[in-house]
């Protein structure tokens, strides 16, 4: 497999490729009032899932490509502090933050000076090809979850 189709085969993984759900899909048509919304039994709301997925592929993103990236505190600094977006904007900023990352993650993977393989040189052993990988992966759990959460309150048709 050449260089090239692998970049392919990754970049469609990420872009909401073959079996899963896409990050635009997930978010869709969700009702304001309940981006903050617990159901019984589920630990997150909407915003804790944005918000997670947001800080976690941004972490991941600038670890790839930065050396004096500090990553937040694990676990606490993964997550938001509240259930609820604290001001109306922060929804959108979040997804909006959510999606320019990922493009760069996208820009990084399709680079074709970015050399997918080799150990990232302040990392200890992953490589860009691991870490993008690593997004694509993570981003599918957690949309799950999030559509798991929407049929559970009754606000997903699919």
């Amino acid at each position: 497999m050449s260089d090239q189709s692998v970049r392919e085969h990754v970049l469609y993984l990420l872009k909401d490729g073959g079996a899963h759900l896409g990050f635009e899909q997930a978010i869709a048509g969700l009702p304001v009032e309940l981006r903050g919304a617990k159901f019984d039994g589920i630990p997150h709301t909407a915003w804790g899932l944005l918000e997670h997925l947001r800080i976690c592929q941004w972490d991941i993103l600038e670890f790839s490509r930065n050396p004096d990236h500090v990553s937040p505190k694990f676990p606490d600094g993964y997550w938001p502090v509240g259930n609820e977006p604290p001001a109306t904007e922060s929804w959108d900023q979040s997804v909006q933050s959510f999606r320019d990352d990922l493009l760069a993650m996208c820009d990084l993977v399709a680079n074709p000076d970015t050399d997918l393989y080799v150990p990232i040189p302040h990392g200890d052993g992953q490589t860009i090809l691991r870490e993008a990988l690593l997004v694509a992966d993570h981003n599918a759990y957690h949309l799950g979850q999030l559509v798991f959460l929407r049929r559970c309150l009754g606000v997903w048709d699919e």
